[in-house]
């Protein structure tokens, strides 16, 4: 039995996990067994570590006794480098030596957060997952990962000797490549209202992907807004540019379309899923993840209807002479939202002695 601390740490909140993991010989991956959770407010705290302090001492008064860390794993919302990260938002710089010494734990790994989705996709049990496409897997093949939510993050992960390694991408910044007509115009609108030379496939598959299509849409004028969607949209447009925000256009949008109640967010979420099912289908073209292609981040989950309706496996699929390739590739969407704490913990549970 190994004690483990877990930790998704972003910019407004951050998320601990103190967790119990047992290996058997008959299983690839350790059980984990949650002793005590809790979330914080990032910015309550100057660092991680009176984070982890206070957290450890609820702990041990809620468990009823002082259980100490071997291994700790943090996911960053943001880059990491050598076991290091600079959180921008939020001043802090941290780094696996220093909360090593800080907070006692012999081992301390820092990860992007992508990664550690990565991590968190080996042990989804069923009912975390929807799947597409059952397809034919291999559980000795890579597996893919792509996320959209307020960016758009690409990672795979690889079996090896007996674990897993996993590794991030920066494929979210790659060229957008427009398929249809439409797709070409909305590159166009792109580029002339935020004075682009190039248009990144992060432009359209995100969060903020959303919103743009959508003012794409309304810049067409194929259709009037309906009256809640029209008072949605100006109170965003009069909110642009504050810090404080009382709409949330992506999710309005994302939310008419799957109730049919409006026709703009409706094309708006139709060219949304099938850029979203084209650029999925350019990874597995890329890394052939006869493992599976897991399609984790918040939008994905939170439009489900949406992307069973075959839009997205339909772009997917959609690659000319080489589909057969990617053709019984198993799709799958995560629908578990600690998918990221659950990966720093089997990846805290990998660290070697």
């Amino acid at each position: 039995m190994t004690i483990l601390l877990a930790g998704d740490v972003g910019g407004t909140k951050t998320i601990l996990r103190l967790v119990q993991a047992e290996q058997t010989e008959s299983a690839r991956l350790p059980s984990l067994k949650t002793l005590y959770e809790q979330t914080y407010p990032s910015r309550d705290f100057p660092d991680l570590v009176p984070m982890v302090r206070l957290f450890m001492g609820r702990a041990k008064a809620a468990i009823g006794e002082e259980l100490l860390p071997e291994r700790a794993c943090f996911g960053i919302a943001g880059p990491v480098v050598h076991d290091t990260s600079k959180l921008t938002n939020l001043g802090w710089v941290l780094q696996a030596d220093d909360l090593q010494r800080s907070l006692q734990i012999p081992q301390v790994k820092l990860i992007n957060d992508f990664a550690a989705i990565g991590y968190g996709v080996l042990a989804l049990p069923p009912e975390d997952i929807c799947t597409l496409r059952s397809g034919s897997p291999d559980p000795t093949g890579a597996i893919a990962i792509i996320g959209a939510g307020t960016g758009l993050g690409q990672g795979y992960v690889i079996p090896n000797r007996g674990g897993y390694r996993v590794f991030a991408t920066e494929g979210g910044h790659t060229d957008f490549a427009p398929r249809s007509e439409l797709e070409y115009q909305l590159l166009r609108f792109l580029k002339e209202r935020y004075d682009l030379g190039r248009v990144s496939v992060e432009r359209v598959v995100s969060g903020m992907g959303i919103e743009s299509i959508y003012l794409f849409m309304r810049s067409r004028g194929i259709a009037e807004d309906s009256p809640e969607m029209a008072e949605i949209f100006q109170i965003w447009q009069q909110e642009c540019g504050k810090e404080e925000k009382t709409v949330d256009l992506p999710l309005a949008i994302s939310r008419h379309a799957q109730d049919n109640q409006d026709y703009l967010c409706k094309e708006t979420m139709d060219l949304f899923v099938r850029a979203y099912g084209a650029e999925a289908g350019n990874l597995a073209l890329k890394l052939l993840p006869y493992g599976g292609v897991y399609i984790a981040g918040g939008i994905a989950a939170k439009n489900l209807v949406l992307m069973q309706r075959g839009d997205f496996l339909e772009a997917f699929n959609d690659k000319g002479r080489v589909s057969k390739a990617i053709a019984q590739i198993p799709v799958h969407v995560v629908l578990n939202p600690r998918v990221g704490l659950l990966g720093s913990a089997l990846c805290a549970a990998q660290l070697q002695n």
